[in-house]
């Protein structure tokens, strides 16, 4: 594997010089018929030779650009490879640490052959190609539930902690500025609030890659990913608000509320955005049964086409493409076949890889270049800062928050929320975009260290400090059935409380919800051939499908010893086609179901139950009424089924009650009496 990552590196750096030191050599014609042109000589016409075939020929600049790209591919998945296949060194060190290195590596090989820097990851490549297949992964395959229990603090965290940690750094690296004005004097303060906003932009593509090794529990994993990825959208928006005052020539208060007004219309309409293209995709997934092939496209193309029209509207392109994929992964499944499903899925990992893999490379690259420019005070304070702004922004925000929660972050989890805010490449591609000033190069080598030290200290620290604390880990194995339908039951329970009570929390929302939704949406947007599928034959595809794409962040179960002998394979066998069996005839039954929204529709042409009534009773009415009240009785009685006595008194006792007198020549017939005891006998032995 070594001598793979030597060859690898050796042709990328020898076609980077041949690139840059090779001449524009004029290509020939290809033509070999021969050309009439005027002899220099005479100036008369004269036939020139045709030139002669060649045999072999190279014609690199034919196809440089898409060869250095396949071989910056072929060398992310190397890395990645050799980093799966080095031992034990994935539980010391975070696998972007190593493909950092691989990149200080790289970019050191081609800085001693071209004797000049290596080419950088420029921002738009990063922001257009990069970043969208990792956030739509993670949108896809964000869990939904969890998600949105927790959207409250996570929205908390990441508006109003990334507004506290932008003013803050801000704030307190312009007075850093006027403490030491010979050395910093430039440095205005809509500079040090634009650099503090793209530096406290928490990296998703850090975060994800570091807490996907630890398995820590899943309420804190939310909270850290969740508040990691809508932070990256309040940051962009910042900093382009932050980069508009700097071209303006003053800023007056009344452009600071237009700017908080910006703000919310940026994020709105990337919501609004990415919401309209995950219904177009799923309401065209809906038409595409006789054409399998090109259905899980649709699922790329509109997420993509979110991202692209938000950014071309100035809106948030991370919030459209994440609001895009978390819609059609509601439909879209249920509309495509397992097979699509299963194309989906490993593209999209695939394809975030990839892209994460490429990303920690180029930093690692673009890290050796000519551009720094080292100030120990300004380099030191800003990451000091930013790990205190951090600490003191998350415990505040917790105190205020776990008066609201149920289950309340504790501490230990709030360290780990503050200790894992990991920059990344979303600073590093930021600040190149800054306009060019004095301090721009200051900036830019202030960023690849806050980046260095996070990636490499905190990244390689946390996994030690969360069992040095003993943090909460997540169980496992996948939920089972039997705990997604008591949840759900659990949940249904919920939110007829809050209905009852008049309170209107996220459970009597979310019932909401499912009701607007199995009436409306999946009518519209699922095909009529699923329309009919049981929500527990739902559970248990998705935990099948769970199952199948075998997620990478869930441990493996830990399956207890059995005391008892393992099962032959041909008991196996009858087993499955027992479950499989009884599921299909499951599945097939259309027994209507009843909850607290369709109980009162159909309560008045319902049958009431009637109450069993003891011989005793039943004589006592008799020779109390007439004789066609009885016989009406007696026809009510025999048109109720069986399934309507289970409130019925037990059999021992209605056969003591057929031992005693009768009071009426009709219960005393021999041939009720016969009836009634076998009855009573069949009874016996069902129990």
């Amino acid at each position: 594997m070594t001598a793979q990552w030597t060859l690898s590196l050796l042709l990328s750096a020898c076609l980077f010089r041949a690139s840059c030191s090779a001449p524009a050599i004029p290509r020939p014609p290809r033509s070999l018929h021969p050309v009439r042109g005027f002899n220099n000589s005479g100036g008369s016409l004269s036939v020139d030779l045709p030139m002669a075939l060649r045999v072999f020929s190279v014609d690199y600049h034919h196809v440089q650009a898409p060869f250095e790209i396949v071989l910056w591919i072929m060398l992310a998945s190397l890395a990645k490879l050799g980093f799966h296949w080095s031992g034990r060194l994935p539980a010391v060190v975070p696998e972007s640490c190593l493909l950092i290195m691989v990149g200080l590596l790289v970019g050191g090989v081609i800085y001693g052959v071209r004797h000049s820097a290596p080419p950088t990851l420029s921002a738009d490549a990063f922001f257009l190609f990069l970043l969208p297949p990792i956030v739509l992964d993670a949108g896809y395959f964000l869990p939904g539930r969890l998600f949105f229990e927790n959207l409250g603090t996570i929205l908390w965290y990441a508006v109003v902690g990334t507004l506290w940690n932008v003013l803050g750094i801000g704030l307190s690296l312009y007075s850093l500025c006027l403490l030491a004005p010979g050395s910093l004097g430039d440095i205005s303060l809509l500079h040090c609030l634009l650099f503090g906003s793209l530096i406290a932009a928490v990296d998703p593509v850090a975060v994800l890659s570091v807490f996907q090794e630890m398995h820590v529990n899943e309420q804190l994993r939310i909270l850290v990913f969740g508040e990691s990825l809508l932070n990256d959208a309040v940051t962009v928006v910042l900093y382009k608000l932050f980069e508009s005052f700097l071209r303006m020539p003053s800023v007056s208060g009344l452009d600071v509320l237009l700017g908080g007004c910006r703000v919310l219309v940026v994020g709105m309409g990337g919501l609004f955005v990415g919401l309209f293209f995950g219904l177009i995709a799923a309401l065209t997934s809906r038409f595409t049964s006789g054409a399998q092939v090109i259905a899980p496209l649709f699922v790329f193309l509109y997420s993509y086409l979110s991202y692209l029209t938000s950014e071309m509207l100035h809106l948030s392109g991370i919030m459209a493409i994440v609001t895009c994929a978390v819609t059609m992964k509601q439909y879209v499944e249920a509309n495509v076949s397992e097979r699509s499903n299963t194309s989906i899925q490993y593209f999209l990992k695939m394809w975030s890889s990839v892209s994460e893999t490429l990303i920690f490379i180029f930093l690692g690259v673009s890290t050796i270049q000519d551009v720094h420019m080292w100030s120990w005070p300004f380099v030191c304070s800003t990451l000091l800062l930013c790990l205190v702004w951090r600490a003191t922004g998350v415990l505040l925000l917790t105190a205020v928050v776990n008066k609201l929660r149920r289950n309340t972050v504790t501490f230990r989890d709030q360290f780990i929320i503050a200790y894992g805010g990991l920059r990344g490449a979303i600073c590093f591609s930021l600040v190149f975009l800054i306009d060019d000033f004095p301090k721009k190069r200051l900036f830019i080598t202030t960023t690849i260290v806050v980046i260095l030290f996070t990636v490499f200290v905190q990244g390689m620290t946390i996994k030690p400090l969360v069992e040095l604390l003993d943090v909460k880990k997540e169980k496992g194995a996948l939920p089972s059935v039997s705990e997604e339908i008591h949840s759900r039951l659990i949940d249904h329970l919920l939110a007829g409380i809050e209905d009852v009570v008049g309170y209107w929390g996220q459970h009597y929302w979310k019932d909401r919800f499912d009701q607007f939704n199995v009436k409306y949406l999946r009518r519209i947007l699922i095909r009529e051939d699923h329309q009919a599928c049981s929500s527990i034959l739902r559970v248990y595809q998705e935990l099948e499908r769970q199952e199948q794409r075998g997620d990478e962040d869930v441990p493996p179960p830990v399956v207890p010893r059995s005391l008892g002998r393992p099962l032959l394979p041909q008991e196996m066998d009858s087993i499955r086609c027992i479950l499989s069996t009884n599921l299909q005839n499951f599945s097939n039954k259309q027994t209507a179901a009843y909850s607290r929204h369709t109980l009162h529709q159909d309560a008045g042409t319902r049958k009431p139950l009637h109450r069993h009534q003891s011989l005793e009773e039943r004589s006592t009415i008799n020779t109390q009424g007439e004789d066609g009240e009885f016989h009406d009785s007696r026809r009510v009685r025999s048109g109720l089924s069986r399934s309507h006595t289970v409130c019925s008194v037990s059999p021992r006792r209605l056969l003591l009650d057929s031992s005693a007198p009768a009071a009426s020549p009709q219960i005393a017939d021999p041939r009720t009496a016969k009836k009634k005891l076998a009855f009573v006998l069949e009874c016996e032995k069902q129990q």
